[in-house]
């Protein structure tokens, strides 16, 4: 690779890494990164994996030394997040991803609008533990399913759903997240590692950029909490709708 395609990667890199910190979907601006800088899809995938795997570790040990990821509540979640992704991965085998793609030309207009509402992001009266964690597994159960069969902005509506459905506190549920993305993360580099599709420099170069892009959003969200993540959530969105009508109508 020449130092051109470090110059497109790092930056969005660590811009990437900002925003999944605190609000999920960075991989939305990260991998388009990897592509443009003339990286192959496969290896694109492969590459943004470790890069992405780096900085979500990152923030999910910041986030445990301060207490914003419930234990009891996100290991379950883990293990619900697997099987839901090996069912997803299933799926995609079967399904023709043009299906799921118009799908989300709803379900992303839907969830704008309702990031919009004031009361979308205000912390909700507390269930008792056992309903928050079955609540909990479930959301991550399906949205394990949509990781392993699409993919982008999991945690973005990983954070949204457990706030929304499951009265998790937002801090919280964004500590959840980290634990379940980096599980994830992880399990999906180690197959990539076996097929040798990683580009290890370029990785790490770039791992090391998501990991500052990262602390610095999670220090941000640990200092100014819930009022500024609505704006960053529906700059993920956007950029998502955005994506979506490029993979259906352009290419």
């Amino acid at each position: 690779m020449d130092i051109i395609a470090y110059l497109i990667v790092c930056p969005l890199s660590f811009l990437a890494g900002f925003i999944d910190a605190i609000a999920g979907g960075g991989g939305l601006i990260s991998l388009p990164a990897y592509i443009i800088a003339g990286v192959p899809i496969h290896n694109s995938i492969a590459t943004n994996k470790l890069s992405a795997a780096m900085g979500t570790l990152l923030t999910t040990a910041k986030f445990a030394k301060s207490g914003l990821i419930p234990w009891r509540t996100a290991l379950p979640g883990v293990v619900f997040a697997i099987l839901g992704s090996s069912l997803g991965a299933h799926l995609a085998l079967l399904l023709d991803a043009e299906i799921f793609l118009f799908f989300m030309l709803i379900i992303l207009p839907l969830t704008a609008l309702y990031v919009t509402q004031k009361k979308s992001m205000e912390e909700k009266k507390s269930y008792p533990f056992t309903k928050t964690a079955l609540i909990s597994c479930f959301i991550a159960f399906i949205l394990g399913i949509y990781d392993g069969f699409y993919g982008p902005g999991t945690g973005t509506f990983l954070i949204l759903l457990l706030v929304g459905l499951a009265h998790v506190k937002l801090s919280q549920s964004n500590g959840i997240t980290k634990v379940i993305n980096s599980t994830t993360n992880v399990a999906a580099l180690a197959v990539f590692f076996m097929n040798d599709t990683v580009w290890i420099t370029l990785g790490l170069i770039s791992g090391f950029f998501n990991m500052a892009g990262n602390y610095l959003g999670a220090t941000y969200f640990e200092k100014s909490g819930p009022k500024n993540v609505r704006p960053v959530i529906m700059f993920v969105l956007t950029i998502f709708f955005i994506k979506v009508l490029y993979e259906l109508f352009m290419k």
